[in-house]
């Protein structure tokens, strides 16, 4: 996938299995900054360890066409976001999840938005994708803001979504038609 620039010079590049180290230090930095917003996590996934063998499944759903994780990598080297298509689908479907988030220091900065509108871009354009769907929790204006700034429509509600911070959490669903044209081969 190529990578993209976005702003602040945060670059939006591929994750590999060498960024288990800045990745953990991600999520060790901003693990009090997620909780609200994440399923709560075992102390493993904030190690070194964990953080590997993620990046390894991950980076094997790749390799099956099913996810496509992305990094938002600061000039620094430090991580400051992910950005994932999950759920990738081919054929008649050709859709996707979109999850994404963004450390505590970069909010309010337009990093989600130009992220996300650059995953679009690459997913109609490298991927071929029909469409992609994405969820926030009902209290996260900020997310549904981004959104909706990247041309997400909303398309219902969903109760008792998903399991977050503890509990099962009413989300919004949104779905973003990225062009019209017929599968590609």
């Amino acid at each position: 996938m190529t990578p993209a620039e976005l702003p602040g010079g945060v670059r939006l590049r591929p994750a590999t299995a060498l960024d288990a180290p800045a990745l953990t230090a991600a999520y060790v930095d901003n693990r009090d900054h997620l909780a609200p917003w994440e399923p709560r996590r075992p102390d493993e996934f904030f190690t070194v360890g964990g953080q590997s063998r993620r990046l390894a499944e991950r980076l094997g759903e790749y390799e099956a066409g099913r996810l496509v994780p992305w990094l938002l990598v600061a000039g620094d080297g430090r991580v400051v976001g992910t950005i994932t298509l999950s759920g990738v689908v081919r054929g008649p479907f050709r859709s996707a999840s979109l999850g994404y988030w963004t450390a505590g220091d970069q909010q309010g900065r337009g990093l989600a938005t130009a992220a996300v509108a650059a995953v679009c871009c690459l997913a109609a354009d490298e991927l071929g994708l029909h469409r992609i769907e994405a969820s926030a929790l009902v209290d996260n204006v900020r997310s549904q803001r981004v959104l909706e700034k990247c041309g997400f429509e909303p398309i219902g509600l969903a109760p008792r979504y998903l399991h977050i911070d503890g509990r099962w959490r009413d989300h919004r669903l949104f779905q973003r038609i990225l062009h019209d044209g017929p599968p590609a081969a």
